[in-house]
């Protein structure tokens, strides 16, 4: 293992992403650009259908994600019943984000500065996601599952995914609200873009960061004599 790397524990960054994507999410939507696109199709089914929440729409969408992977693995696989409780934990969040972020101001300058810092909050925290060897939000683990299934780039999967999303959210909301609701111009952004940003962020993270969980550093942690670095 290169020590030079900051060494990072999965099983601490896990809960740091869940609550970093579940607020960029919302704060997205929330800066009037339009939701992101991997949350555009949950926000669409709890508009035409708001018996359920848009938290609770996203945990049962995640879960059909984590089903169709099995399909298309044509197994059961049981790490992916990690990725349920980690999805439930994200759709609690979005509904909690939600609520309180009523109160953020709502001026031009302030729905600008909402968008960028959300599309840059998700876009680390997918990144983030994708490397710390804990089990996934299914939104996130869907893309990543599915590149290396079809053995097609994670960025190109992303990107498609996204934009399928978009565009069954604009049906939705047009068959049944008469108009295109939840989608923007920082939809089609994030949709266009975002798959690519994540890759750059992750290369970054590839060369300056180590992830490690406690089984990983009861086996390898010490075999170089010298004490990992935690940050």
């Amino acid at each position: 293992m290169n020590t030079n790397k900051t060494i990072l524990r999965g099983e601490l960054i896990l809960p740091l992403v869940v609550l970093m994507n579940s607020f960029g999410v919302v704060l997205m939507l929330y800066s009037g650009t339009g939701i992101s696109a991997i949350s555009s199709m949950t926000y669409a089914l709890s508009e035409v259908l708001p018996a359920f929440s848009l938290g609770t729409w996203t945990y049962i969408f995640q879960s059909f994600l984590i089903l169709s992977l099995m399909v298309l693995r044509k197994k059961f696989v049981p790490q992916y019943f990690f990725s349920f409780g980690v999805g439930f934990a994200f759709g609690f969040m979005v509904d909690v984000y939600k609520e309180w972020m009523q109160m953020l101001p709502t001026a031009v300058p302030f729905r600008i500065f909402y968008f960028f810092m959300s599309y840059l909050i998700i876009s680390v925290g997918v990144a983030l996601s994708n490397r710390c060897k804990m089990p996934l939000i299914p939104t996130d683990l869907f893309p990543r599952e599915l590149a290396e299934i079809t053995g097609v780039a994670f960025s190109r999967i992303k990107v498609s995914f996204d934009l399928i999303c978009v565009v069954t959210t604009a049906g939705l909301t047009i068959a049944f609200l008469g108009g295109i609701s939840g989608l923007g111009i920082g939809t089609l952004l994030s949709a266009l873009t975002m798959g690519k940003a994540i890759g750059v962020i992750g290369t970054w993270m590839d060369r300056h960061i180590v992830f490690v969980t406690h089984q990983m550093r009861h086996h390898t942690g010490h075999r170089s004599g010298r004490r990992l670095r935690l940050a």
